[in-house]
């Protein structure tokens, strides 16, 4: 149930500062859970998704002891779903995301390693004098033409950690399904967005510090945030497509019940879209994305061919919840004041070391583009530091959209049950301060037992409802 929240902050991370290549290629491979990329044979999966109504559904599974009952018990029924994963899938589940711990730290390191190679052999000034030879001394496109350079060499040099990241690990966990002539297309799809994100990027950014030299930390807060407006604008119509196919669902029991639910919240949504995910991840996944008349509700073929109807219920529920209650303006906001934090912090540290060092690297001054590396570096570590800070955002924001899904969905045994499929990649139940530092999202144990309690309390209101019509019926008959 990956959500355009970790989107906004990918693209808070690539427009608005382009931490690092490492960054972007850690993203870009987080992004595979929605967007991912389309290199084989696509009338299979075609079809498979066009008769997902008309195939046999999955039937929903309530194991031994979560089952509806006067004695259910919210302890109870929460172990029995946890019971569902094996010893052998748990050790390898934890392991898969615990390995993750590790991996953001090296690619924090290697993003500053990047930074200082480039500078300290001058190579950030070669390839900002090779872009004022090719840009004929045109400022604005000196910057671009940098941008351009920086993203390609970053990528380029953090290439062997991506590989490993993005394919050799995810195909050791059973997680990929993609070749490697396919992981490389979708790879290269990305390197080229993020170079002409990256090159509008740095070109407004280094246009407001060259205006407003001592107040470019809020222009260039400000300009982050409008390029990430346009992104998900553009993401769902011209993006996405680029690495799947995106189709309309087809009329059914599913597309009724998703449109039903978003008319009944007043989702503007008159059509449901299904995109072939299969073709590289073995995830289960949705969304809501999108802004004005671009919003598009999506699912991948794995979530509609290996769940229940119940379960793509409590799903889309979930998803509509991001939209329902403003997520998405919430986390562009508060990335924004975060960005804005960060830049100001970093100008210090920016302009002190520029002063120190920069000769020596040479660079001209703050406005000079050749001086990005520094900043990025300088930005990457606040970030890092901030880890905390941006997962629990996240993580509050996902367990409103939990809230409302069970409300709007009714379909906590589904809810618990995709918790649980979602295992198969997140550590189930970790301790509270390994869940505070590392977890964008709930824990699956809690949100099972958040399922399980909201079970309890509509059986407890249904008790008391029943109970209260039994006494009014029995007042009735002793009137008479």
């Amino acid at each position: 149930m990956r959500t355009y929240l970790r989107f906004c902050l990918w693209l808070c991370f690539s427009l608005s500062a382009l931490l690092s290549a490492p960054t972007l290629a850690l993203a870009a491979q987080d992004a595979a859970d929605a967007p991912a990329a389309a290199s084989t044979d696509a009338a299979a999966s075609t079809d498979t998704a066009a008769s997902a109504d008309a195939a046999e559904p999955v039937t929903l599974e309530i194991p031994p002891g979560a089952e509806a009952g006067p004695d259910f018990d919210v302890e109870r029924a929460t172990q029995a779903y946890l019971d569902l994963l094996s010893a052998e899938d748990r050790e390898r589940s934890d392991a898969y995301f615990e390995g993750g711990y590790l991996l953001l730290v090296i690619n924090f390191a290697l993003g500053l390693v990047i930074a200082w190679l480039l500078l300290r052999t001058r190579l950030s000034a070669r390839m900002r004098d090779a872009a004022e030879r090719l840009a004929r001394g045109h400022r604005t496109a000196t910057v671009a033409l940098y941008g351009v350079q920086y993203v390609v060499l970053s990528s380029l040099l953090s290439l062997p950690f991506a590989v490993y990241t993005g394919f050799f690990r995810e195909h050791a966990y059973g997680l990929s399904t993609q070749t490697f002539g396919a992981w490389a297309g979708d790879a290269f799809k990305s390197l080229i967005i993020g170079a002409v994100f990256g090159a509008i990027g740095l070109a407004l950014l280094y246009a407001v510090i060259r205006r407003f030299p001592r107040t470019w930390w809020l222009g260039g807060a400000l300009t982050g945030v409008a390029l990430i407006v346009l992104s998900l604008l553009v993401a769902p119509l011209w993006l996405a497509p680029l690495f799947n196919d995106y189709k309309p669902l087809p009329e059914g029991p599913v597309r009724s019940s998703i449109l039903a639910m978003a008319e009944a919240h007043d989702v503007p949504a008159d059509n449901v879209y299904w995109f072939d995910a299969s073709r590289q991840s073995t995830r289960i996944s949705a969304n809501v994305t999108g802004l004005f008349g671009t919003m598009r509700i999506s699912l991948n073929d794995n979530l509609l061919e290996r769940t229940s109807p119940e379960e793509i219920e409590a799903v889309m529920g979930h998803e509509l919840g991001h939209y329902v209650e403003g997520h998405m303006w919430r986390a562009m906001l508060v990335l924004g004041l975060l960005l804005m934090l960060g830049l100001a912090l970093g100008r210090l540290a920016y302009e002190r070391l520029l002063a120190s060092r920069g000769e020596r690297w040479g660079l001209r001054g703050p406005a000079d583009p050749a001086a990005f590396p520094l900043l990025s570096a300088i930005i990457s570590v606040y970030f890092f530091l901030a880890t905390p800070v941006t997962n629990t955002l996240t993580r509050t924001s996902e367990v409103d959209a939990d809230r409302f899904g069970l409300d709007a969905a009714r379909q906590p045994d589904g809810f618990a049950r995709v918790a649980m499929r979602l295992s198969d990649y997140r550590k189930i139940d970790p301790g509270p301060l390994e869940e505070f530092w590392f977890f964008d999202h709930p824990s699956g144990r809690a949100r099972v037992e958040m399922a399980m309690r909201w079970k309890a309390e509509q059986l407890a209101r249904a008790k008391n409802s029943d109970s209260a019509t039994k006494n009014g019926d029995d007042a009735a008959a002793a009137g008479e």
